[in-house]
């Protein structure tokens, strides 16, 4: 069963979201964090970087490892998709990522959870609505089941 998708509220949204992620430069401070060894942050860069080319590239089998079963999407209205809606759409074509290119990705690891925050350059296709590319702000946290990082 295909859900249609609010164009018109997801591309006001992203047009909203970066307008304000434009204006904060702020910088993320490991001082709260456990600092997190070297490998520890890398891996998980690792695996955003994968995670980010498995949807430009629509690999769903690949995307659907790294996305945890319980994985929740929030836009920036506060909709929300499970990890199968949002597959669901990148697998249909109904969210086309043309580019998702990041930036510098900061880590913070606390045991068995990570939170990553970057910038990135995304254009994107929403029902066949052109999302011309733009900077965003991206937060996402992970964590460790069975021992692999996933995004939740």
């Amino acid at each position: 069963m295909h859900r249609s998708v609010d164009l018109p509220a997801i591309a006001g949204a992203l047009f909203l979201m970066c307008g304000s992620c434009a204006s904060s430069d702020a910088r993320w401070s490991h001082a709260e964090a456990e600092r997190p060894s070297g490998d520890e942050a890398d891996l998980i860069r690792t695996i955003e970087r994968t995670r980010l080319r498995a949807l430009v590239d629509a690999d769903i089998d690949t995307a659907r490892r790294l996305h945890a079963e319980d994985f929740q999407l929030i836009n920036p209205l506060g909709g929300s998709l499970s990890k199968e809606q949002y597959l669901d759409d990148v697998a249909s074509g109904e969210l086309y990522y043309v580019s998702w290119d990041a930036e510098q990705i900061e880590v913070r690891v606390f045991s068995d959870v990570a939170a990553i925050r970057y910038r990135s350059q995304l254009e994107i296709i929403v029902a066949g609505q052109k999302i011309p590319r733009q900077r965003y702000w991206h937060t996402d946290l992970y964590e460790k089941h069975d021992g692999q990082w996933q995004v939740v």
